[in-house]
């Protein structure tokens, strides 16, 4: 959806000329308005990281320069690059995160999440949305080209899909009691960078829906990709801690639920890369697809020990 340019100390990023079912940054102005909203949601969470929007001008000339006069080309998010060995993605990878590293974290999300916006919403909401992915991730990983036909797939298709129609009620009483938050949205390991003090970047800002989350929703995915990272310890521990610092229980029957319903999706964006006219790195998707089918396995197990129990 972006290009980001890397220059010395600065990053900076140009929204691309797309509009998807999600997304519309189809026009100059709504690529302004989205530069806008970037710099004003993510400099809660990363303080100092996001400077401004800059103006790519062209002269009468036409040549092209940030700012001065002219015609107004497009719009940028200037951002202070971080330290690349200092995500966690990297940090995971190298395997270099200890428990100061997450009590740092758990410290930043708990205060986000205590203060952030309660917006009031259907409390039906969290079940549809669920329900509209897991059809479109029926569409996607059954195509004939890709799953269709594999037995375990569908079979574990049905299982996540029966488990959230069993969820119903529990998504209901967790909205209607107001755990759905203005969250983050895209919480990912490549978005915390393990600073003094820890910085949280690429909040989601062009849809408002998609950052409406239960907290415990945000951090199954956020242990989830880090599982996928080989550190499948990560979330359930900053999970704890989160919980611990907001004085809640961790509603342990819904985590396995959440992390499972967000591997399928992201087993099937994976494959989505296929789909596209000219794939970026072909050979990397299917075997990405399957690992996150494999983790959502382990998490419906696992969520069905919980129950037992």
């Amino acid at each position: 959806m972006s290009w980001v340019f890397l220059a010395a100390e600065k990053a900076f990023k140009l929204k691309k000329p797309v509009r998807y079912s999600y997304l519309d940054f189809s026009t100059l102005a709504a690529r302004e308005t989205y530069c806008r909203e970037e710099i004003r949601l993510n400099r809660r969470l990363a303080p100092g990281v996001y400077q401004g929007v800059r103006a790519l001008m062209r002269s009468p000339s036409g040549s092209l320069a940030l700012d001065g006069g002219g015609e107004v080309v497009d719009w940028l998010v200037e951002m202070r690059r971080l330290p690349a060995e200092r995500m966690l993605d990297a940090r995971l990878k190298e395997g270099a995160v200890d428990g100061t590293d997450l009590a740092s974290l758990a410290g930043i999300l708990a205060e986000f999440y205590r203060n952030a916006d309660h917006p009031p919403i259907d409390p039906e909401k969290p079940f549809r949305h669920f329900a509209d992915e897991t059809e479109m991730n029926r569409a996607v990983l059954l195509r004939p080209e890709f799953l269709a036909g594999e037995f375990q797939v569908e079979v574990l298709l049905a299982r996540v899909e029966a488990a959230l129609l069993n969820s119903r009620a529990r998504l209901r009483e967790r909205a209607l009691r107001g755990h759905i938050v203005d969250g983050h949205g895209d919480l990912r390991p490549e978005h915390i960078c393990l600073t003094d003090p820890v910085v949280i970047f690429d909040r989601l800002e062009f849809s408002a829906d998609l950052r409406l989350v239960d907290p415990f929703d945000e951090l199954s995915f956020l242990g989830l990709e880090c599982a996928i990272l080989a550190a499948p310890r990560v979330g359930p521990d900053l999970i704890r801690r989160v919980a611990g610092l907001l004085g809640e229980d961790v509603p342990r029957d819904l985590v396995g639920l959440y992390t499972a319903l967000h591997a399928v999706l992201r087993a099937r964006l994976s494959l989505a890369h296929l789909l596209d006219p000219v794939p970026r790195e072909p050979a990397k998707w299917m075997p990405q697809a399957r690992r996150y089918l494999a983790l959502a396995e382990e998490a419906l197990a696992a969520d069905a020990g919980v129950r037992r129990t």
